[in-house]
């Protein structure tokens, strides 16, 4: 049996991790030398009151090794192979603690993949390995399949200011925007595990509309498309994508996530992402 091993990160709520025997281990937020778990000592709910009365932006830290090592040993104990699903490692310390923690134990029932992904996307691929391992797949064919999956991918998405992006250390190749913010709303993407640019437009309303226009065509006809949205601070907006995919795509169910404060501390509030994933069989769509 294959056990998988998941983390904030994906944004999947917990409560439906934990119901579909997923483990996961939290991200690590520290506010003015304070360090926080947000699986339960910090929400994006308090994360944000915090953020807003704070004259100092948050750090973030991927969980210690130590953090793995009780979920290994239980089900190592029980015979089972364990797969840790970890965010881009251009992004999260995530996936490096992971092979840390699984050196430790010098097993070969231990396996860690690196989705070059996070949020959305990722909590799509976390459900569905689990899925596929609940089916019987093999470990070296989950992995193979959980890697073009997140190949697969398109996410985009959006954020007030990219200044949380650039201090944090995360815009990556979106950094060329920086002098140029005031003329322009950039639509950012994930491409080689790091936040890029995808395109450039004058005003959120265009932002939106060509976001819109990008999921539907990925997602119409194909039911491998896993179409999700995450948000935080943008309740209305995402709740109004939801209801304008569900009425061009017959109905089809769209999660709702919010981000971790993980996330959010690099992001700022306000963001909203689409995330789908092109058929394996369809064409790419544009990379922009």
């Amino acid at each position: 049996m294959i056990h998988i091993i998941a983390d904030t990160t994906c944004g999947v709520p917990l409560e439906v991790l934990e119901a579909a025997g997923i483990s996961y281990v939290p991200q690590i937020i520290t506010f003015n030398h304070s360090a926080y778990r947000d699986d339960y000592e910090i929400t994006t709910e308090s994360f944000l009151q915090k953020l807003s009365e704070s004259k100092e932006l948050p750090g973030t830290a991927a969980p210690p090794p130590a953090l793995y090592h009780p979920i290994f040993e239980e089900h190592l104990s029980k015979g089972e192979t364990l797969l840790v699903i970890a965010p881009s490692q251009k992004m999260s310390g995530t996936y490096r603690s992971a092979l840390v923690a699984a050196a430790e134990f010098n097993s070969d029932q231990i396996h860690v993949v690196d989705t070059e992904t996070i949020a959305g996307g990722l909590g799509s691929i976390v459900l569905q390995a689990k899925a596929l391992a609940d089916d019987g797949m093999e470990i070296e064919a989950l992995k193979a399949y959980i890697r073009n999956m997140a190949q697969r991918e398109r996410a985009y998405f959006l954020v007030p200011t990219l200044e949380y992006l650039f201090k944090g250390g995360r815009i990556g190749r979106a950094s060329r925007l920086i002098g140029t913010l005031l003329q322009i709303k950039p639509i950012l993407t994930i491409r080689d595990g790091e936040v890029d640019t995808f395109d450039k437009v004058r005003t959120y309303k265009q932002a939106i509309a060509n976001i819109e226009e990008l999921i539907i065509a990925i997602c119409q006809n194909n039911p491998q498309a896993h179409l999700s949205i995450s948000q935080c601070g943008a309740e209305a907006e995402a709740q109004r994508l939801a209801e304008r995919f569900q009425s061009i795509l017959n109905g089809v169910a769209i999660p709702i996530f919010t981000v971790p404060p993980a996330i959010v501390v690099h992001t700022g509030p306000g963001l909203i992402t689409a995330s789908a994933f092109i058929a394996e069989d369809g064409p790419a769509a544009p990379s922009a």
